[in-house]
């Protein structure tokens, strides 16, 4: 069993930056290809980035390239998402999720894959 709980959403103006953690619990954060998903107010939620198992693959929506980074350190349970030159578009609730252990980093943008998910974390992006 995974448990993962995301930080660090907040406010913040159009061309700011913000952090998001998750961190995981349990013994199996090594083997979880992880990723971050998004849902705006009134739209479904949507793939943001996802990463592989030793962090040597990374995969981000078009929206998001060149401005978001996804990582993650295995030794804090910890995976991250850097995001920069914000816009009011990103505004959403921000959630972290993982597949199974083991489960390869193939379809890393269907929300089916992955099988345990955070609480999700507000960030609002004012124009």
């Amino acid at each position: 069993q995974v448990q993962l709980v995301e930080s660090g959403g907040g406010l913040v103006q159009a061309g700011g930056s913000l952090r998001l953690s998750c961190a995981a619990s349990g013994r199996t954060f090594t083997r979880n290809v992880m990723g971050w998903f998004r849902q705006a107010p009134g739209k479904e939620r949507e793939f943001v980035a996802a990463i592989s198992l030793s962090g040597g693959s990374t995969y981000y929506t078009d929206s998001v390239k060149g401005r978001f980074t996804i990582s993650r350190d295995n030794a804090k349970n910890t995976v991250y998402l850097q995001m920069n030159s914000l816009k009011p578009e990103d505004t959403a609730v921000y959630y972290c999720a993982a597949k199974a252990p083991y489960y390869t980093i193939s379809d890393y943008d269907r929300q089916y894959e992955y099988k345990y998910w955070g609480q999700g974390t507000q960030v609002t992006v004012s124009s």
